[in-house]
């Protein structure tokens, strides 16, 4: 092998310096480093050994095209990065994005991290075999483009009017109803449902719970919608709008964090207190829950669960074997905190 020019940079071993080392053929070395063909044990083990003395390292782009597979699958959204990230970028996107990428790795793949809010355009820069897409929506921009570009895809977060296709049930309906049940527990009697407008199962599914619980325990239903994209001020215009309309509310499901903690703030704004005179709840236990003053009741949703189980049915699927349906996440735990504390043992735990 030459020697490298002085002041240059060594040169990699080649596939053909370790065929002329252990004199064998290029195909020989090949097959014996990856475990392909009818290569004799012997020199099998003699061309790793050559190979780990020249520090051959394989070129994984070649590997990859021979394969046909790129051992990397993407994380990505419609969410707008207002809801799915926030200021501190350590929002429920994130945090589905770490436990993904433990998973990943541990069955040899990578994770390709897409910012939210994508139309999926982002795909073209990117060499992945597959998707998981968190919480998509109606006709939703990002699986229709993983669709064109024929990458098969799961869903976290159930898609709606698609039961077909194989998603991880993140109980959005139950993690509704829980909070529902804790504010009447609280001594909710007016209490209203906050929601990010449009179709992702989160919103559906809360709307259909708080009409059921609103019946159940004979509430008047005051509902609100807020925009994603707004983020917390537009959680916090939702919220001043209602309470001037709706002066009785005396709590309020607001299920996006954004949203609870403008909500929190346009409670304050128009004189009451939280949570004396309004109770406030919100679905995600993240940061913005946690350091929130007061800090916000919320829901556990086993995201680590659910997103190692988005993996999972994901390699099926690039494995050809049959997926489940739906799949659901661990039964959501309720996180109660100051928000909707009315005194001393008042806390439903």
């Amino acid at each position: 092998m030459a020697s490298p020019r002085p002041g240059s940079a060594p040169r990699q071993p080649t596939i053909a310096d370790v065929a002329r080392a252990a004199s064998v053929s290029r195909t020989t070395v090949s097959h014996a480093l990856n475990g392909l063909g009818k290569v004799d044990p012997r020199t099998r083990e003699r061309v790793k050994r050559v190979a780990e003395e020249l520090g051959y390292r394989p070129n994984l782009r070649a590997q990859r095209l021979r394969r046909g597979e790129a051992k990397a699958i993407a994380l990505l959204s419609s969410m707008p990065l207002a809801v799915a990230g926030g200021p501190s970028r350590l929002g429920f996107y994130m945090e589905v994005a770490a436990a993904a990428a433990e998973h990943a790795l541990a069955h040899g793949f990578a994770l390709v991290l897409l910012p939210p809010g994508e139309s999926g355009a982002g795909l073209a820069t990117v060499d992945v075999d597959g998707a998981i897409v968190v919480e998509p929506g109606e006709a939703d921009p990002v699986v229709a483009e993983l669709a064109r570009r024929g990458l098969p895809c799961v869903a976290l977060g159930r898609p709606p009017g698609a039961d077909r296709e194989p998603c991880v049930d993140l109980n959005a309906e139950a993690v509704a109803a829980l909070l529902l049940d804790h504010l009447s527990r609280q001594g909710a009697r007016h209490p209203a449902l906050v929601t990010a407008a449009g179709s992702r199962s989160s919103a559906v599914e809360a709307r259909a719970a708080y009409a059921r619980a609103a019946e159940q325990y004979g509430w008047r239903p005051v509902t609100a919608v807020a925009e994603e994209s707004g983020g917390e001020q537009a959680g916090h215009d939702a919220v001043a709008a209602l309470l001037r309309d709706h002066p009785r509310t005396d709590a309020l499901c607001v299920l996006v964090d954004a949203f609870a903690v403008g909500a929190v703030r346009a409670v304050r704004e128009s004189g009451r207190t939280v949570p004396d005179d309004v109770m406030v709840v919100t679905r995600y236990d993240g940061l913005r829950a946690r350091t929130c003053t007061p800090a916000l009741t919320a829901v556990d949703l086993h995201l680590e669960q659910a997103a190692a189980a988005a993996v999972e049915l994901l390699l099926r699927r690039l494995r050809d074997e049959a997926p489940c349906a739906s799949v659901r996440a661990p039964d959501p735990t309720l996180v109660a905190r100051a928000s909707s504390s009315r005194g001393p043992g008042a806390a439903d735990t």
